[in-house]
């Protein structure tokens, strides 16, 4: 896990932090991952309610886990594209871009998950048979935006440049899948007014519409009760994608 740490609470600065800060409780795993300048990183491993409690503690409010477990760091569990609208984009624009993006992975047989982020944006995810190297991944990623891109140049952009970006398009955001970015995860509730909550919606609800504002810490719980937790299939060993497929 990556501490984002709000100290001063949402309308405070925060700061990243990734090594488990000392001292910790005993019973707290860690995760030692070496880095390219060499330097070997402890991240805390959250694993359970108590570990979730520490983080929370600490100032945390989303959380930002590592793509990959910690047997094999450069081997990720799941891809994903993280769709954010550019200035002058709204929404709505970003639901299109993500049915688009739908569409394109189930014309490939790839299965495909969609949740909110929370914030401004949908996260379409995909759980794969760990196998693939990070930047095989990212690879994969930056290839399929920038061929959505190319055919929808009225409404996707796959520019990773802030100053190139185009004006009222939606990023499709490869570049999220490289090795060590993170993401907040499923069900993290992220530091706005009214405590909007990174939840999963389903395809038919995408098509028909539906408001950032509609779910939030308040709410949450019920719709949960009501559909399940729909983010259940990202953690099954069976339905995920297999990348030998691709070259097949």
């Amino acid at each position: 896990m990556v501490m984002k740490r709000y100290p001063h609470g949402i309308e405070g600065e925060f700061f990243f932090m990734k090594r488990t800060p000392s001292p910790k409780p005993e019973w707290l795993k860690t995760c030692s991952i070496e880095h390219r300048s060499g330097n070997i990183i402890d991240f805390p491993m959250v694993q359970d309610l108590a570990g979730i409690l520490w983080v929370v503690n600490l100032g945390c409010i989303d959380l930002n886990q590592w793509y990959a477990r910690c047997d094999d760091i450069h081997r990720p569990d799941y891809l994903h594209f993280d769709l954010d609208p550019v200035e002058g984009a709204n929404f709505q624009q970003v639901c299109e871009t993500a049915l688009i993006v739908h569409e394109a992975l189930d014309f490939l047989k790839i299965p495909n998950y969609a949740k909110t982020t929370g914030s401004r944006g949908i996260h379409v995810y995909v759980p794969i048979v760990r196998g693939p190297l990070q930047k095989e991944v990212w690879t994969f990623s930056k290839s399929l935006a920038r061929e959505l891109a190319a055919k929808h140049p009225a409404l996707i952009t796959a520019e990773y440049r802030v100053a190139k970006r185009p004006h009222g398009r939606v990023l499709v955001d490869y570049n999220q899948n490289a090795w060590g970015r993170t993401l907040a995860s499923v069900y993290s509730v992220r530091p706005k007014p009214g405590a909007p909550v990174s939840t999963p919606v389903t395809w038919k609800e995408l098509e028909k519409g539906i408001r950032l504002d509609e779910f939030r810490l308040d709410n949450i719980r019920e719709r949960v009760a009501a559909l399940g937790d729909l983010w259940k299939p990202m953690l099954a060993k069976r339905g995920r994608f297999q990348f030998s497929r691709l070259a097949a």
